[in-house]
């Protein structure tokens, strides 16, 4: 019974506890594996806006009954690059793009390599949820503004983009946790930040108590992350803005 008990605690690092509090508590280890964490998927995520919202955008006004129709051959081709992209498996992918990072960056390892993959990740992922968010939009909206004789690029930026704001940010939210867990994968194979921390430290040298500070912290970044994109949404979201205004007035 004792042997069971120590070699259950041994298996929750128990027996290295003061080695891994003084990595806890030493003041430049946790904060910069957040800041790590968290500057290379948000720099990758704007990098993945830059190339999939235009994507997103064109797969929807791009298609034959779209406001600007583009050749079929390109709209396939368009479709199948990014459905290619999205169906291999991240890990996969960062090590087929590590020779652009280097390329690009001038070295493969390190934090700010994984940003050329994580944006070649998330950029066709993006692409996906932008066009989501626009076929939610009333068809009718679109043959208003046709009918005032707007241009495409008028029906774009001054309706399409604007009604599906809350959307767009509801989708904004989703590609940055997505992409903050894809950099936390990356720590496998050279990343930095908290999933180098809980892979290399936590699990590779049995130091759980690391493991769980290292994932409790981005469970925590994650439901922040959450919570400001839900907020955001909802404040621009005209119609539950409506709905409290009426609520309002009837008190």
């Amino acid at each position: 019974m004792v042997e069971a008990l120590t070699n259950f605690f041994e298996d929750l690092g128990m027996r290295k506890i003061p080695e891994q509090l003084e990595f806890l508590l030493t003041p430049e280890n946790i904060p910069f594996a957040i800041w790590e964490t968290l500057y290379a998927p948000l720099l990758a995520t704007v990098l993945a806006y830059v190339i999939g919202l235009p994507l997103g955008i064109l797969l929807v006004t791009g298609e034959q009954n779209g406001i600007r129709p583009l050749p079929r051959p390109l709209m396939q081709v368009l479709n199948t690059v990014i459905n290619l992209l999205r169906s291999i498996p991240f890990l996969i992918l960062m090590v087929l793009v590590m020779p652009l990072s280097r390329l690009i960056l001038g070295t493969s390892v390190g934090t700010m390599a994984t940003v050329v993959p994580l944006t070649v990740a998330a950029a066709p992922y993006v692409a996906r949820l932008v066009e989501g968010s626009l076929r939610e939009m009333d068809r009718g909206v679109i043959e208003a503004a046709q009918a005032m004789g707007c241009s495409p690029w008028q029906i774009v930026t001054k309706v399409i983009l604007p009604e599906c704001k809350p959307s767009l940010i509801t989708g904004a939210t989703n590609a940055a946790i997505t992409v903050l867990g894809y950099g936390a994968m990356a720590g496998a194979i050279g990343g930095g930040g908290l999933g180098a921390i809980a892979l290399m430290r936590g699990y590779n040298r049995g130091q759980t108590l690391v493991l769980y500070v290292a994932v409790i912290i981005l469970v925590i970044l994650v439901q922040i992350i959450q919570s400001v994109g839900t907020a955001l949404a909802v404040k621009t979201d005209k119609r539950i803005q409506k709905t409290n205004s009426k609520k309002e007035k009837r008190k």
